[in-house]
Protein backbone atom coordinates (compact mmCIF):
# COMPACT_ATOMS: atom_id res chain seq x y z
CA UNK A 1 0.00 0.00 0.00
CA UNK A 2 1.24 3.47 -0.85
CA UNK A 3 2.25 5.44 2.25
CA UNK A 4 4.07 8.62 3.14
CA UNK A 5 7.11 8.44 5.41
CA UNK A 6 8.92 11.19 7.28
CA UNK A 7 12.38 11.24 8.86
CA UNK A 8 14.83 14.02 9.68
CA UNK A 9 17.99 15.10 7.89
CA UNK A 10 20.71 13.12 6.17
CA UNK A 11 20.13 10.05 8.33
CA UNK A 12 16.47 10.15 7.34
CA UNK A 13 17.44 10.25 3.67
CA UNK A 14 19.78 7.30 4.14
CA UNK A 15 17.09 5.25 5.91
CA UNK A 16 14.38 5.89 3.31
CA UNK A 17 16.05 6.44 -0.08
CA UNK A 18 16.16 2.76 -1.06
CA UNK A 19 12.46 2.32 -0.30
CA UNK A 20 10.95 5.53 -1.70
CA UNK A 21 10.08 6.31 -5.30
CA UNK A 22 10.04 10.03 -4.48
CA UNK A 23 11.95 12.06 -1.89
CA UNK A 24 10.73 15.55 -0.95
CA UNK A 25 13.44 17.70 0.66
CA UNK A 26 12.02 20.41 2.94
CA UNK A 27 14.33 23.22 4.05
CA UNK A 28 11.96 26.16 4.52
CA UNK A 29 14.50 28.74 5.79
CA UNK A 30 15.79 28.83 3.23
CA UNK A 31 17.05 26.35 0.59
CA UNK A 32 13.70 24.93 -0.60
CA UNK A 33 12.09 28.37 -0.60
CA UNK A 34 15.04 29.78 -2.55
CA UNK A 35 14.76 26.97 -5.10
CA UNK A 36 11.03 27.58 -5.49
CA UNK A 37 11.55 31.31 -6.07
CA UNK A 38 14.28 30.66 -8.65
CA UNK A 39 12.39 27.94 -10.51
CA UNK A 40 9.27 30.13 -10.56
CA UNK A 41 11.41 32.61 -12.52
CA UNK A 42 12.38 29.84 -14.97
CA UNK A 43 15.92 29.61 -13.64
CA UNK A 44 17.78 26.39 -12.80
CA UNK A 45 19.45 25.74 -9.44
CA UNK A 46 22.42 23.40 -9.05
CA UNK A 47 22.64 22.27 -5.40
CA UNK A 48 26.12 21.94 -3.92
CA UNK A 49 27.31 21.11 -0.38
CA UNK A 50 28.27 24.15 1.66
CA UNK A 51 31.65 24.66 3.26
CA UNK A 52 34.40 24.53 0.61
CA UNK A 53 34.58 27.79 -1.33
CA UNK A 54 37.32 26.56 -3.66
CA UNK A 55 35.32 23.45 -4.55
CA UNK A 56 32.17 25.55 -5.12
CA UNK A 57 34.05 27.93 -7.39
CA UNK A 58 35.61 25.08 -9.35
CA UNK A 59 32.24 23.34 -9.81
CA UNK A 60 30.57 26.56 -10.99
CA UNK A 61 33.36 27.04 -13.53
CA UNK A 62 33.08 23.43 -14.67
CA UNK A 63 29.34 23.78 -15.22
CA UNK A 64 29.58 27.28 -16.69
CA UNK A 65 27.08 28.71 -14.18
CA UNK A 66 27.01 31.58 -11.71
CA UNK A 67 28.04 30.89 -8.13
CA UNK A 68 25.78 32.18 -5.36
CA UNK A 69 27.47 34.52 -2.89
CA UNK A 70 27.32 34.34 0.87
CA UNK A 71 24.02 35.58 2.27
CA UNK A 72 25.98 38.14 4.29
CA UNK A 73 27.46 39.66 1.11
CA UNK A 74 24.30 41.66 0.53
CA UNK A 75 22.95 42.77 -2.83
CA UNK A 76 24.10 39.60 -4.60
CA UNK A 77 22.45 36.34 -5.57
CA UNK A 78 22.60 34.06 -2.54
CA UNK A 79 20.64 31.58 -0.43
CA UNK A 80 18.33 34.50 0.37
CA UNK A 81 15.04 33.95 -1.50
CA UNK A 82 14.62 37.73 -1.78
CA UNK A 83 17.89 37.98 -3.71
CA UNK A 84 16.76 35.34 -6.20
CA UNK A 85 13.82 37.46 -7.29
CA UNK A 86 16.44 39.19 -9.46
CA UNK A 87 17.17 36.03 -11.46
CA UNK A 88 16.46 36.14 -15.17
CA UNK A 89 14.70 33.33 -17.04
CA UNK A 90 17.16 30.70 -18.20
CA UNK A 91 19.85 31.63 -15.67
CA UNK A 92 21.74 28.82 -13.94
CA UNK A 93 23.04 29.21 -10.41
CA UNK A 94 25.18 26.97 -8.21
CA UNK A 95 23.65 27.25 -4.72
CA UNK A 96 25.74 25.86 -1.87
CA UNK A 97 23.77 25.20 1.32
CA UNK A 98 24.59 23.28 4.50
CA UNK A 99 21.36 21.29 4.61
CA UNK A 100 19.01 21.29 1.62
CA UNK A 101 21.71 21.01 -1.04
CA UNK A 102 23.51 18.21 0.75
CA UNK A 103 20.31 16.21 1.23
CA UNK A 104 19.20 16.77 -2.36
CA UNK A 105 22.37 15.11 -3.62
CA UNK A 106 22.09 12.11 -1.28
CA UNK A 107 18.79 10.61 -2.51
CA UNK A 108 20.14 7.90 -4.74
CA UNK A 109 17.84 6.81 -7.56
CA UNK A 110 14.63 8.29 -6.14
CA UNK A 111 13.00 11.26 -7.85
CA UNK A 112 13.80 14.39 -5.81
CA UNK A 113 11.54 17.41 -5.25
CA UNK A 114 12.17 20.57 -3.22
CA UNK A 115 9.17 21.27 -1.01
CA UNK A 116 8.29 24.24 1.16
CA UNK A 117 5.24 26.07 2.45
CA UNK A 118 4.96 28.09 -0.76
CA UNK A 119 4.58 25.05 -3.01
CA UNK A 120 3.26 22.31 -0.71
CA UNK A 121 0.19 21.46 -2.80
CA UNK A 122 2.03 21.60 -6.13
CA UNK A 123 4.85 19.40 -4.84
CA UNK A 124 2.41 16.91 -3.31
CA UNK A 125 0.54 16.60 -6.63
CA UNK A 126 3.79 16.04 -8.53
CA UNK A 127 5.05 13.54 -5.95
CA UNK A 128 1.89 11.46 -6.33
CA UNK A 129 2.24 11.48 -10.11
CA UNK A 130 5.91 10.54 -10.05
CA UNK A 131 5.51 7.84 -7.40
CA UNK A 132 2.81 6.06 -9.42
CA UNK A 133 1.69 4.13 -6.37
CA UNK A 134 5.15 3.83 -4.84
CA UNK A 135 6.33 5.11 -1.49
CA UNK A 136 6.89 8.82 -0.83
CA UNK A 137 9.37 10.15 1.73
CA UNK A 138 9.21 13.70 3.07
CA UNK A 139 12.46 14.85 4.69
CA UNK A 140 12.53 17.90 6.98
CA UNK A 141 16.15 19.05 6.71
CA UNK A 142 16.57 20.71 10.09
CA UNK A 143 19.43 22.98 11.09
CA UNK A 144 22.74 22.43 12.89
CA UNK A 145 23.85 23.16 16.43
CA UNK A 146 27.39 24.59 16.81
CA UNK A 147 28.75 21.07 17.44
CA UNK A 148 27.38 19.91 14.08
CA UNK A 149 24.53 17.84 15.47
CA UNK A 150 21.04 18.05 13.99
CA UNK A 151 18.75 20.77 15.35
CA UNK A 152 15.15 19.86 14.50
CA UNK A 153 13.66 23.06 13.08
CA UNK A 154 9.99 23.85 13.56
CA UNK A 155 9.69 25.53 10.15
CA UNK A 156 10.82 22.32 8.43
CA UNK A 157 8.44 20.22 10.52
CA UNK A 158 5.58 22.48 9.41
CA UNK A 159 6.72 22.54 5.79
CA UNK A 160 6.92 18.75 5.76
CA UNK A 161 3.51 18.61 7.40
CA UNK A 162 2.02 20.89 4.75
CA UNK A 163 3.24 18.56 1.99
CA UNK A 164 2.04 15.48 3.88
CA UNK A 165 -1.40 17.02 4.46
CA UNK A 166 -1.69 17.78 0.74
CA UNK A 167 -0.68 14.23 -0.20
CA UNK A 168 -3.71 12.82 1.60
CA UNK A 169 -2.04 9.43 2.11
CA UNK A 170 -1.90 7.14 5.09
CA UNK A 171 1.37 7.85 6.84
CA UNK A 172 3.76 6.48 9.38
CA UNK A 173 3.31 8.00 12.86
CA UNK A 174 6.20 10.40 12.15
CA UNK A 175 4.40 11.65 9.05
CA UNK A 176 1.08 11.95 10.83
CA UNK A 177 2.63 13.99 13.65
CA UNK A 178 4.19 16.38 11.11
CA UNK A 179 0.83 16.71 9.33
CA UNK A 180 -1.02 17.37 12.58
CA UNK A 181 1.59 19.94 13.64
CA UNK A 182 1.02 21.84 10.41
CA UNK A 183 -2.77 21.70 10.67
CA UNK A 184 -2.55 22.98 14.24
CA UNK A 185 -0.16 25.82 13.34
CA UNK A 186 -1.80 26.83 10.04
CA UNK A 187 -4.18 29.45 11.53
CA UNK A 188 -1.20 31.32 13.06
CA UNK A 189 1.54 30.31 10.64
CA UNK A 190 3.03 33.79 10.25
CA UNK A 191 3.35 34.26 14.01
CA UNK A 192 5.02 30.85 14.33
CA UNK A 193 7.59 31.35 11.56
CA UNK A 194 8.48 34.87 12.62
CA UNK A 195 8.90 33.77 16.23
CA UNK A 196 10.76 30.46 15.79
CA UNK A 197 14.53 30.29 16.31
CA UNK A 198 15.40 30.20 12.61
CA UNK A 199 12.98 33.03 11.81
CA UNK A 200 14.38 35.18 14.60
CA UNK A 201 17.94 34.53 13.42
CA UNK A 202 17.08 35.75 9.92
CA UNK A 203 15.17 38.78 11.19
CA UNK A 204 18.07 39.76 13.45
CA UNK A 205 20.42 39.54 10.43
CA UNK A 206 18.12 41.87 8.48
CA UNK A 207 16.64 39.12 6.30
CA UNK A 208 13.05 39.52 7.48
CA UNK A 209 11.83 39.50 3.86
CA UNK A 210 13.10 35.93 3.49
CA UNK A 211 10.77 34.86 6.29
CA UNK A 212 7.83 36.66 4.70
CA UNK A 213 8.49 35.00 1.35
CA UNK A 214 8.77 31.57 3.02
CA UNK A 215 5.43 31.76 4.84
CA UNK A 216 3.37 32.57 1.72
CA UNK A 217 1.46 29.30 1.88
CA UNK A 218 0.64 27.63 -1.46
CA UNK A 219 1.32 30.79 -3.44
CA UNK A 220 3.46 28.87 -5.95
CA UNK A 221 2.42 26.32 -8.56
CA UNK A 222 6.01 25.16 -9.09
CA UNK A 223 7.24 21.68 -8.30
CA UNK A 224 11.05 21.95 -8.43
CA UNK A 225 12.51 18.59 -9.47
CA UNK A 226 16.16 17.59 -9.56
CA UNK A 227 17.07 16.65 -13.15
CA UNK A 228 20.64 16.11 -14.35
CA UNK A 229 22.02 17.80 -11.25
CA UNK A 230 19.78 20.88 -11.26
CA UNK A 231 16.34 21.83 -10.00
CA UNK A 232 13.84 22.91 -12.64
CA UNK A 233 10.07 23.10 -12.75
CA UNK A 234 8.40 19.73 -13.18
CA UNK A 235 4.80 20.93 -12.73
Amino acid sequence: MQRVHCEWGLSGVEVLRDHAAVMVIVDVLSFSTAVDVAVHRHARIHPFPYGDEDASRAEAERLGVRLAASRSAGGQLSLSPASLMKLNPGERLLLPSPNGSRLSLACGRASVLAGCLRNAKAVAAKALALADGGQIAVIPAGERWPDGSLRPAIEDLLGAGAVIAALGLTGDPEAEVARDAFLSAEPHLAHTLRGCRSGQELIEREHAMDVEIALDLNSSHCAPMLKNGAYENAA
